[in-house]
Formats: structure tokens, C-alpha cells, sequence
């Protein structure tokens, strides 16, 4: 095999792969990248068994063939290469050079029929949404993750879920980690197609690995076949393969008529709650809210290090509350809101507080409280 290759068209997707080349599994040559050629183009695949890439990008193909090759050392190498062509060439008993006239690396490759067989894809039912939507979907999921060696699916996962019956129809990712739970709609137009079925549970860390590919123009398509969640761009295709398990009826928690909502301008907030989180270490993770007579105050204490207390005035009308919240958790909930007002729900201090946009109903953040 011998080909060659622009180094802008290879050294991006190198730096994007290493979060599954780079992750520990069963096999040892899932450390390496497979690269096949043929034609005028080669094929790269990664993956950890969980999470597949593959992705086809333009080269100078004078011999085709395959060859497996470390991906840490071989993204090092084209990532610092000085020249804008890129010769790669498979030698005996799989050593492969890479180099131009003046730089020559000399690697021993792997055996790449001992790579893991890829999942093949009919064209099933997909459905285009854009690149961005989608990373913004992730992103807002994926900031709560999993707990430690919790094995639960609904942990380790993002409940994927298709409204079709409503209108309009909506896509929909939620997320928890027990404590907390996030949950985002994306809305389709009248005259987008999004074909109906199950709501499936992705792995976040097979989320936060597409993310890296998702960009911020253009569409992507999207699909669920067999047990695997297929994200599709024009080069390149990403495969998660599913969780089984059941995600929590969450409906109750946070569709409800009662409580106080009051409304609070964000930035005002966030910059409260991070003055009040200082003193919160892994140790002491609470902070007491107290709701009373237009009037939020929040106090922490650590008995390591010591004390603060801060108020803001709100629309409070209702009876006095105290309830103890992770601040951090509240932080991480704002950071997706991106309205400039925000609505606060609380109910009592043993029930959950919600929060949303005013304007913006796209997203929802939900916290418990904690048991002080």
C-alpha cells in the first residue's frame, strides 16, 4: 500500500479520534486507526467497540491496500510534519514510512485483519438536522455524566426520544445522574421529516465523541438502526451502539401546575451562586437557600475553612423555605439556559427546582435537594 495525503485533510480527524484510540478496551489494536486505500481516496476507521468512526477523505493512491498503525504516534507525527504532502507506504512484515524527501519516519504497523469488524448500515430511516442543533443538543445532555462505576444505563446514558404525535414534533435528549436532570427539545418545522420510533439510551461518552464532529454549518443525518445511533455527514459516519436498560418516568418531575415560580435575571444568579460555591469542596457540597419575603439568601458553611452568606432581592411571595442544593449543580444548569431572565420553580424543600428560560422553553434543569 502507498498513498498520499494533504496534511490539513488528515491532522484534524487524527486530533478528533484519540478520545476512542486513546480509551482502554479489550484489544490492543483498537489503539490504532485502520487506513484503507483505493482509487483516489482512503478510508480511516477508529473505534473503542462501542463508538465507530469512519471517514473518507481525498489521496494520491498508487498502490492500494490496508494497514493498521498506532494513532497516538502517527496523529503526533502528522501533526508536526513540516510539509503539506504526506507519503505513507506499507514495507515488509507491516512496517509503514511516512515522510517526504526530507523527513522519514520508519513504524511497525499492526496486523489489520485483527481489527474489529465494523457495524454495516442499510439506508434505513433518516432524518436531517442541523450540525449545530445537534452538537448543541449533546452538549447541554452530556454536562451531567455518569457517577464513578455506576453501571446503570440511565446514568451512563442520554434518553433519545422522537414526539412525533405532538406538534410540533420535537426531538428530545434527557439526561440524569440521580441528583439532577437536564432535558432539551429541538423543534421541527411542519416540513421536516422525523420518522416515529422507540426512545433508545445512548452512551454520553459515544455523545461526547461525536460532538467533536459536529460542526457549525450544514446538515447532518441522523438514524436508529438495530442497536446502534447513527450520526452521518457527506465524508464521515459515527455509530454508538446502544444501552440496554429502562430510563426513569420523568413526566411527574417536571410537569407540574404548583409551585412558586419567580423570575431572576441569570447573570445576577450565576454570579451569586459562584461567589457561594468558594467554600463548597467535595466534603461540603451544600449551600442553604432561603426563599422569604422577596428575598433569596444563600449561606455556606465549611467547618475547614469557614463561612459566606450573600442575598439578592426576588418576587417571593410565598411562605418561608430552606432547602440545601449543590450550588455547582445550579451553575452547570445555567450555563444552558440562554435566556437573559430565568425562571425558578421551587416547590417546598423536599421536592425538585426547575429551571428555565422565560422566553426560551428549549431546555429545563431540574436539582434535587440534598438530605444535610
Amino acid at each position: 500500500m502507498k498513498f498520499t495525503i494533504n496534511k490539513r485533510d488528515i491532522v484534524d480527524v487524527m486530533g478528533k479520534v484519540q478520545g476512542l484510540t486513546g480509551r482502554r478496551s479489550s484489544l490492543a489494536i483498537t489503539e490504532c486507526v485502520r487506513i484503507q486505500g483505493s482509487e483516489d481516496r482512503v478510508q480511516i476507521t477508529a473505534t473503542d467497540l462501542e463508538t465507530c468512526y469512519e471517514g473518507t477523505f481525498p489521496a494520491q493512491v498508487e498502490n492500494s491496500g490496508t494497514i493498521a498503525i498506532a494513532a497516538r504516534k502517527f496523529y503526533e507525527i502528522v501533526r508536526e510534519f513540516p510539509a503539506a504532502d504526506i507519503m505513507i507506504q506499507e514495507a515488509e512484515n507491516r512496517w509503514i514510512n511516512i515522510g517526504d524527501k526530507k523527513v522519514h519516519y520508519h513504524l511497525m504497523g499492526m496486523n489489520p485483519d485483527d481489527f474489529p469488524n465494523t457495524p454495516f448500515f442499510e439506508a434505513g430511516e433518516m432524518f436531517d438536522i442541523p450540525s449545530a442543533d445537534l452538537k448543541k443538543m449533546i452538549e447541554k445532555s452530556i454536562v451531567i455524566s455518569g457517577i464513578g462505576e455506576d453501571k446503570k444505563a440511565h446514568i451512563n446514558g442520554v434518553l433519545f426520544e422522537r414526539l412525533t404525535e405532538e406538534t410540533p414534533k420535537r426531538l428530545r435528549m434527557v439526561s440524569t445522574d440521580g441528583s439532577r436532570l437536564s432535558k432539551y427539545d429541538y423543534r421541527f418545522a411542519d416540513d421536516q421529516a422525523l420518522p416515529a420510533g422507540e426512545a433508545v439510551i445512548v452512551p454520553k461518552k459515544g455523545l461526547h465523541e461525536v460532538s467533536k464532529f459536529l460542526g457549525a454549518g450544514g446538515n447532518v443525518q441522523v438514524a436508529i438502526e438495530g442497536s446502534y445511533f447513527i450520526v452521518k455527514a457527506p465524508a464521515e459516519t459515527l455509530a454508538i451502539r446502544l444501552l440496554e436498560g429502562q430510563f426513569p418516568k420523568y413526566g411527574d418531575i417536571i410537569f407540574r401546575s404548583e409551585g412558586y415560580a419567580i423570575e431572576m435575571d441569570k447573570d445576577k444568579f450565576h454570579n451569586m451562586l459562584k461567589r457561594m460555591s468558594i467554600l463548597c469542596t467535595d466534603s461540603y457540597r451544600a449551600a442553604f437557600f432561603t426563599f422569604d419575603a422577596d428575598q433569596l439568601v444563600i449561606n455556606a458553611t465549611n467547618p475547614d475553612i469557614g463561612e459566606s452568606k450573600e442575598d439578592m432581592p426576588i418576587a417571593y411571595t410565598g411562605p418561608k423555605m430552606e432547602a440545601g442544593f449543590n450550588p455547582r449543580f445550579f451553575i452547570e444548569a445555567l450555563n444552558c439556559v440562554e435566556d437573559e431572565k430565568l425562571i425558578v420553580n421551587i416547590l417546598n424543600d423536599e421536592k425538585p427546582c426547575l429551571l428555565e428560560g422565560v422566553t426560551d422553553k428549549s431546555y429545563l434543569g431540574v436539582i434535587m435537594p440534598m438530605r444535610v
